[in-house]
């Protein structure tokens, strides 16, 4: 960034983080900003389900934030719920993946590119990728075998993209946000299982890639 050196020089604290927030803006620049195709999904399989501008951030990470946590959701409703509050101007919050019991269908809200208000803590929104798993967290028997697999090789691919070590430390749960008050995934979610399931991922081939985007819009019957 060639702006800001000197001028920063004698600024406060406060002061100079504004700067430094301000500095993070610089792909606002025409040419600097990453290319968008509309309906391009970040995992390949997903489908592309938008949610409302409202529910997220522009940015254009990892060029202005580092990606280094993803973080693990579980819904407290349907698959189908989730879409619906995520296209909600008013619910304030939204993840970037969704996961379906059922069969293990990822629905993509929310570029990679950009932050979610997922996590209760700005930094770590600014930090992390969102993954929400259709269920209860008192109900084990929502989180499937299937589920557990999709969610797995989604965490891996975005792990292997971004860099992210697998392991606990960077793929948490949503209780584990500092100053959070959210419970999930809940004592439920198996953490062991899920995080070899990861490992195993990761050492996986690469899947042939769907030809095109994904694009497309949930059908309320493919709630689980």
């Amino acid at each position: 960034m060639l702006l800001g050196g000197a001028a920063a020089v004698g600024l406060g604290a406060g002061a100079y983080a504004a700067w430094d927030e301000l500095s993070r803006w610089w792909w606002r620049v025409p040419g600097n900003e990453k290319p968008r195709t509309p309906g391009a999904v970040d995992h390949r399989g997903a489908e592309w389900v938008a949610a409302d501008g409202e529910n997220w951030r522009r940015a254009d990470r990892p060029s202005d934030y580092t990606i280094d946590r993803v973080v693990i959701h579980v819904v407290q409703g349907s698959y189908a719920v989730a879409l619906k509050v995520f296209r909600d101007p008013d619910h304030g919050a939204a993840t970037h993946y969704v996961v379906r019991s059922r069969d293990g269908h990822i629905a993509q809200c929310i570029r990679e590119l950009d932050v979610a208000f997922h996590a209760g803590n700005r930094s770590y929104n600014e930090r992390s990728i969102g993954i929400e798993h259709e269920g209860w967290v008192d109900r084990p028997g929502g989180f499937t075998d299937v589920m557990y697999e999709s969610s797995a090789r989604l965490t891996a691919d975005i792990c292997k993209r971004h860099g992210i070590p697998v392991d606990r430390e960077h793929i948490v749960g949503h209780h584990e946000v500092p100053g959070t008050d959210h419970t999930d995934p809940g004592p439920h979610w198996d953490w062991d299982r899920y995080i070899r399931l990861v490992r195993v991922a990761s050492t996986a081939p690469p899947t042939p890639s769907p030809t095109g985007p994904a694009t497309g819009s949930p059908s309320p019957s493919g709630s689980g």
